[in-house]
């Protein structure tokens, strides 16, 4: 385990048995249930921003896409003759759509990604006001929705995306084989295939990577793209477990928490560095917080001052972890 990782896994150990000993309920299946359940859904949004910031570059429009994403879900799966895997897909080749756009207008248009994701922030969470008339609405219907179309098929999604799958006494929540399934895909693609290895070496130096004859443009479009899609995986996720979508909150400053869990993880805002590992323990530390904050019994009018402090505490941290590495490989070699 490298070290960056190694600092945000001893983070998590102790908040989970400083915890564990203050209220023992904390241990329960029920709690454990939900820490994995709410900590696999943030950890898939995490995944998406760290593409983005090996880079070098930032997206402030996630929590947005996740909303609009869920809202365009809830919507498709009410139309009539709407095949729900079709429902599906409308709503991947929007994300993808979206992040082709923030990466066109980054590379081409030359306009700062933060700028760029701001606007899209904006842009987005109207959108799906505008298209809901700002009600709530959700994927799987209500008491009084009468003649619900491909009702059993939507409960076979509502299964696959916020079920539970018994392993004797405890239910492990589906979002959890999901997170697996792509954080495996992601550390394959950063560390085992050429264009992950780009990515890195323009975060490093993109001048460099660019005279090498790497086509940088195509690299950042390429990393917006995957953001946006696991933006919108998450904002199917989030749509099922929800129940009920509130345009104007759901995903509401669900981007902080992504780019604070890819930063504690060990993705450096200058790119070029960057662990699937560590930004999945980082997504569970947040979480972690939010419940023990909770269990010990903390007033919750705290917990983003708490959270604030704990993350800068263990960035603090892995920076003089690093700079303490960096001195002993320097010392042996000399």
């Amino acid at each position: 385990m490298k070290k960056n990782v190694l600092g945000i896994f001893i983070l998590l150990v102790a908040i989970f048995v400083i915890t564990a000993v203050i209220n023992p309920k904390f241990l329960n299946a029920y709690n454990m249930q939900n820490l994995i359940k709410w900590s696999s859904l943030y950890a898939v949004m995490s995944l998406g921003v760290a593409f983005v910031i090996i880079t070098g570059g930032i997206d402030l429009s996630i929590g947005s896409v996740v909303g609009l994403v869920s809202v365009v879900l809830s919507i498709c799966l009410k139309l009539e003759g709407m095949d729900p895997w079709s429902a599906i897909g409308i709503t991947l080749v929007l994300s993808l759509g979206i992040g082709l756009l923030h990466g066109l207008l980054i590379t081409k248009a030359k306009v700062q990604p933060f700028v760029v994701t701001l606007c899209g922030l904006l842009v987005y969470r109207s959108m799906g006001r505008w298209l809901t008339d700002n009600q709530s609405i959700g994927p799987m219907p209500y008491e009084d929705d009468a003649g619900y179309k491909n009702l059993e098929q939507i409960q076979g999604l509502d299964f696959l995306f916020s079920g539970k799958i018994a392993l004797g006494s405890f239910n492990l929540p589906t979002p959890a084989l999901f997170i697996l399934v792509l954080s495996i895909a992601a550390a394959v693609f950063l560390r085992r295939t050429i264009w992950g290895r780009y990515l890195f070496a323009l975060g490093n130096n993109e001048e460099g990577t660019r005279y090498s004859g790497i086509n940088t443009d195509r690299m950042k479009i390429l990393a917006y793209v995957l953001c946006s899609l696991f933006a919108g995986i998450a904002g199917i996720l989030f749509a099922f477990e929800l129940d009920s979508v509130q345009p104007a909150q759901t995903g509401e400053f669900y981007e902080l928490y992504a780019i604070a869990a890819a930063v504690l993880g060990g993705c450096s805002l200058r790119g070029g560095e960057g662990s699937v590992l560590g930004v999945v323990i980082a997504a569970a530390v947040i979480r972690l917080i939010y419940n023990s904050i909770n269990m010990v019994g903390i007033s919750t009018h705290l917990e983003f001052g708490i959270l604030g402090l704990v993350i800068l505490l263990g960035v603090i941290g892995d920076e003089f972890l690093k700079k303490a590495v960096a001195r002993k490989q320097a010392a042996q070699k000399t």
